[in-house]
């Protein structure tokens, strides 16, 4: 089968990348830059033409869609970008999924929801979201849902890894340099460690279970603040900083974050039969990678 990875430099895509490579599947990565070392195709999927074409000639069998607008802040003062990529692209990519026969793989978010609740979110409840980034993206989920390919959504939260910019990468870096920080506490989720995602697209796609239609959500295991989750990168880490809990109200933002967004991950793991690892215990793995 041929596979096509969007958003190949990414987090996500580049974790795609390492499980891939015991593959005997035909993968291709794309994206809108080219990074240093890494074989990627250039592809913006902004351009339906550009994006046909390429499904078409290289007859993909799957896309895998990690590509998205996530800088959250920036999302407020951009609406039309994050429009752009969040929700027409998401369409341009089920448009040619349709036309070609291919299914497509999509990442959402936990922004869908409010976070106002104070059980886990399942696929079942009803998304309501606070912010241009959450509404984009649950735009495209509906983009998807309404073009008659086969497909599969995965909404996730607080993805990290070894690679790009995220929370963890930037707290084990503080609390090395730094006597002091103040990291909110009345955020609840659950981290995803971007390798284990990987992995459970990569035994979809391996075991030919892409027909398997839905929405779908996935984490890591547990549940636990902001704040917490520093307090572990650091002590994992092997640093030394004094970290203070403080309320979100403190660091104003033109944002209002789900206070509560933990994912309910019965269902994938009942369809597709795996397990899913505690997110301290994925944690540890990332930062010996690192």
């Amino acid at each position: 089968m041929n596979i096509l990875i969007i958003g190949a430099n990414g987090q996500l895509g580049n974790e795609m990348r390492n499980v891939s490579e015991k593959s005997s599947d035909h993968y291709v990565f794309t994206d809108v830059t080219e990074a240093e070392g890494l074989e990627t195709l250039n592809l913006d999927i902004t351009d339906s033409a550009a994006v046909e074409k390429t499904v078409l000639d290289l007859s993909v069998n799957v896309i895998v869609n990690c590509a998205a607008f996530t800088n959250v802040d920036a999302a407020e003062d951009d609406f039309q970008l994050a429009d752009k990529l969040n929700r027409a692209a998401v369409g341009n990519l089920a448009s040619a999924a349709e036309k070609s026969g291919a299914a497509l793989i999509q990442i959402s978010t936990d922004y869908v929801f409010d976070g106002s609740g104070n059980v886990p979110y399942d696929e079942t409840s009803q998304p309501s979201p606070t912010s241009v980034y959450g509404s984009t993206k649950l735009a495209g989920e509906k983009a998807l849902e309404e073009s008659g390919c086969d497909y599969i959504i995965i909404r996730t939260a607080w993805l990290y890894s070894p690679y790009g910019k995220n929370f963890v990468k930037t707290m084990r870096q503080l609390t090395r340099e730094k006597d002091s920080l103040r990291v909110v506490v009345d955020q609840v989720g659950t981290p995803t460690y971007a390798a284990d995602l990987a992995a459970v697209i990569y035994g979809i796609i391996s075991s030919r279970q892409f027909h398997k239609r839905g929405v779908y959500h996935y984490s890591n295991e547990g549940a636990v603040s902001w704040f917490d989750f520093a307090q572990a990168i650091c002590e994992l880490s092997g640093n030394e900083c004094d970290i203070m809990p403080c309320l979100s109200g403190e660091f104003p933002s033109k944002v209002r974050r789900p206070n509560y967004s933990v994912l309910d991950k019965t269902k994938i793991k009942k369809v597709f039969g795996i397990t899913i690892p505690y997110w301290r215990d994925s944690l540890e793995k990332c930062l010996k990678r690192m």
